[in-house]
């Protein structure tokens, strides 16, 4: 839960963006008030924090970081018939009048233009440029620059990743300044915030050195975002012919993503938590954990952010429900191909799939096939129950980015440059060690790791599968996809193995369970007795109900059709072509830029 925004009253916003404004023609910020805000620390924090506000607002929080995100090989939403906003998103057939688009568009150059302007006021405020200025507060005010700089640099990936080529404002809002700019490339643009971030990690704070940890920016998430960033540079996008493609110098990326995830490895090493259900339960416990996993997360005060709202385990509220918790739902549902991708001994899948939904009285109740939800977060972890009537605005912090994820990242850039070294596999092993217990290490560890050493498609291949199992749910998946140019592939793949699946249930064949046995304890909780087999005859104990499971991937009886899951959830995405994740700038962007923004190329947006 964020503490550190909701103590400071923001008084930047002396300016802002009506409705009918667009991002291009913003209103001035007198140069008095900059001056003033930005000649003592004190108050240049508070406007530093006005670049958080925005991570609250709808398009980021159950939009852009969530419903964005979708449908990968690991999570995937339906109803992509539906006419509402989302459902466009998830078929990606949304043209260029969707709110959502807008909205998310409208908000990202928001938290640009706050960002430009504490980047600005600082750098030609009189007291930073003073040589008489304490050390301390010079190491202050750096510390803000890193916060606006990442927090700039954020918004640009996404943005790059949502609509291709976009307009790159570096400026603040100044009257008479003509911001009315066109697209620049975004390899162009990924390069500049780079450098950004280069020129500025070193003056910034560990996360133990700020007041407020990783919910505040920090120098480890400024090192991570240099490493992601410069494998986003390093990777493929899609052109407006319709092509994935890459620049010459990826090489070059690659090198900055390893050499700067090995400087974090270097400067601040830290093991990983052992409990890897507990990270996420910190953050619905409102713990905020120090040198740990989470580099940084979203911080929401209770009344903002929409985890264990519309991504984590259902759980059903309201007046007449038996507990407290609230209501809380789920868009994005897992595949059962990704459910029996893992190892069955990798502990990460109980925590990442969530097989139940917590009903009005406190039973949980299994979940079907089609249903399997992001198990990570429930309001239902919260320790203070946050209320009958509750829904949106749980309080529950969002990750970022993790340690486990820089390990990951140096790996790959790694064994990208020099093939599966032994520093390469060092970090792998890590991040797969906390995976299963330690008994199984010298197989499940080592020998996999071994094995898949044999040659650099190996590896590679190997570290796009363990980042599928590391990071379900925390959707971060679609952008990896994009930047190996194995979206569409992945695709192909999920939906091959799931007619596998259903048809050996339908057939009989396999040893995975077309049905499985579950009871309800006396706690309310459930126990599932063979999710990794099938049972050649029933239980003994009468409390075991039989269910329903992978026979349920098929649609009816019929052997040729398969359930919705199947034919709905990623049709859009089986086009025998790269997958056309692009979506057009707004209408109300366009016509307000007066002829300089186009929407072309792409298909043309059509679906």
């Amino acid at each position: 839960m964020n503490n550190f925004i909701k103590k400071t009253v923001i008084i930047i916003m002396a300016f802002s963006l009506n409705s009918c404004s667009d991002f291009l023609e913003p209103d001035s910020l007198s140069t008095f008030d900059t001056q003033y805000v930005f000649s003592n620390v004190i108050d240049a924090r508070k406007a530093t924090n006005a670049i958080y506000a925005h991570f609250g607002q709808d398009g980021f929080r159950s939009r852009l970081s969530s419903n964005f995100q979708g449908n990968t090989d690991i999570e995937a939403s339906g109803e992509l018939n539906s006419s509402t906003t989302r459902h466009e998103i998830f078929g990606i057939r949304a043209k260029d009048g969707n709110t959502d688009l807008r909205t998310v568009w409208d908000l990202a150059y928001k938290a640009i233009r706050d960002c430009n302007v504490v980047i600005d006021g600082i750098h030609k405020s009189k007291t930073y440029n003073d040589p008489l200025t304490s050390t301390t507060d010079i190491a202050t005010y750096n510390q803000f620059l890193g916060e606006a700089y990442t927090v700039r640099a954020y918004w640009y990936s996404m943005l790059i990743f949502t609509f291709g080529d976009v307009p790159l404002i570096i400026q603040a809002p100044i009257a008479g300044v003509d911001y009315n700019t066109p697209k620049v490339d975004r390899n162009d643009i990924l390069s500049s915030v780079i450098k950004d971030l280069i020129d500025i990690e070193e003056k910034m704070q560990w996360s133990d050195k700020n007041d407020y940890g990783v919910e505040q920016i920090n120098r480890e998430f400024a090192i991570g975002m240099i490493a992601r960033l410069s494998l986003q540079r390093g990777g493929y996008f899609l052109t407006p012919e319709m092509k994935m493609d890459r620049r010459s110098d990826y090489l070059d990326y690659y090198k900055i993503a390893r050499d700067y995830s090995k400087k974090l490895m270097t400067l601040k090493d830290r093991e990983l938590p052992t409990d890897f259900a507990q990270i996420f339960k910190n953050e619905c416990e409102f713990i905020v954990a120090k040198n740990s996993d989470v580099l940084f997360e979203v911080p929401f005060a209770i009344g903002e952010g929409d985890v264990a709202w519309n991504i984590g385990i259902r759980v059903n509220g309201g007046d007449a429900a038996k507990h407290n918790y609230g209501s809380g739902s789920n868009y994005m549902n897992v595949p059962a191909s990704y459910f029996y991708s893992f190892d069955f001994k990798d502990k990460r899948r109980d925590v990442t799939c969530g097989l139940y939904i917590l009903d009005v009285d406190n039973i949980q109740k299994f979940v079907g096939i089609g249903a399997i939800s992001q198990g990570k977060w429930s309001r239902s972890f919260v320790k203070t129950p946050l209320g009958k009537t509750t829904d949106k605005g749980t309080g529950i912090n969002w990750p970022l980015m993790r340690y486990a994820d820089v390990l990951l990242m140096f790996a790959e850039s790694e064994n990208e440059l020099n093939g599966p070294t032994a520093e390469a596999k060092e970090a792998f092993s890590r991040v797969r060690k906390r995976a299963f217990n330690t008994v199984d290490w010298p197989v499940k560890v080592d020998e996999y790791i071994a094995n898949v050493s044999t040659s650099k498609n190996a590896f590679f291949d190997a570290i796009v599968n363990e980042r599928a199992w590391e990071f379900g749910g925390e959707l971060t998946r679609k952008s990896e996809l994009i930047r190996w140019n194995l979206y569409n592939k992945k695709i192909d793949e999920t939906v091959n193995n799931l007619h596998k699946l259903a048809d050996d249930a339908f057939y009989g064949l396999g040893t995975l369970p077309d049905y499985v046995y579950v009871k309800t304890n006396v706690d309310g909780t459930i126990s599932i007795l063979n999710l990794n087999e099938k049972l050649a005859v029933a239980p003994v104990d009468p409390a075991y109900v039989r269910k329903p499971w992978l026979i349920d991937l098929k649609k009816t009886s019929d052997p040729t059709t398969y359930n919705n899951f199947i034919n709905v959830y990623f049709s859009p995405y089986q086009q025998g072509h790269p997958v056309k994740y692009i979506f057009p700038i707004p209408s109300t962007t366009i016509v307000n830029s007066m002829g300089v923004l186009k929407n072309e190329g792409y298909n043309d947006f059509n679906p």
